[in-house]
C-alpha cells in the first residue's frame, strides 16, 4: 500500500489539521515541518509531491498511539533499535497500530468493513493480527488495507 494514501486517508478519517499531525510527529520524536506534512498529503501527480516513506509513516502510527492511548511505560524505546534490524512496515503492522491507536475490537474492525461493503469473517481478520510464520497468519492485502480506511472514512466522517 501506498504510504502517502494511507496518511491522506487517516487525516481526513480523524479530521486531522496539518498542525494536529505535526504534534502527532512530534510526540513520536519526530519533527517535521508543515510545509513537508502538506507535500507529504499530495498525490503523486501533483507539484511537491514527497514519497512518504515506511519511517515517517510509522512515526505518525505511533504519535497517535500516544496521542490516544498514552505512552506505554514497560515497552522499550525503539528508536535505539538499528534500522537494519527494523521489520519494514507492511500492511498487517499499519492495520494492527491502528486498531491500537483507535483502540477498536474485533466488533468495531467488523463494522468498519462492513461500513466499506467488504465481507470478512473473525477467522479472517484474527488472521492479519497473527505473528508472521503462525499457522494462521494471514497477509494484509492492499484490497483489505483501503477497504479498512474507506470505511474508517465512512464511519468516523459520515455524509450529511
Amino acid at each position: 500500500m501506498i504510504n502517502n494514501l494511507v496518511l491522506r486517508r487517516l487525516r481526513y478519517a480523524l479530521n486531522l489539521r496539518e498542525d494536529s499531525m505535526q504534534a502527532l510527529f512530534l510526540l513520536a520524536g519526530h519533527k517535521i515541518k508543515p510545509f513537508s506534512i502538506s507535500c507529504l498529503l499530495k498525490k503523486e501527480d501533483e507539484e511537491g509531491y514527497i514519497e512518504c516513506t515506511d519511517v515517517v509513516l510509522e512515526k505518525f502510527l505511533d504519535g497517535l498511539i500516544i496521542d490516544k492511548r498514552g505512552v506505554r511505560e514497560e515497552q522499550p524505546d525503539t528508536t535505539t533499535v538499528p534500522s537494519t534490524e527494523r521489520v519494514r512496515l507492511n500492511n498487517n503492522i499499519i492495520l494492527k497500530k491502528i486498531r491500537v491507536a483507535l483502540e477498536l475490537r474485533e466488533e468495531d474492525m467488523l463494522e468498519v468493513m462492513k461500513f466499506a461493503d467488504f465481507r470478512v469473517t473473525k477467522a479472517e481478520l484474527g488472521g492479519l493480527f497473527r505473528k508472521r510464520g503462525s499457522r494462521n497468519f494471514k497477509p494484509c492485502g492492499d484490497q483489505f488495507m483501503r477497504n479498512f480506511l474507506t470505511g474508517l472514512c465512512l464511519k468516523f466522517r459520515p455524509k450529511g
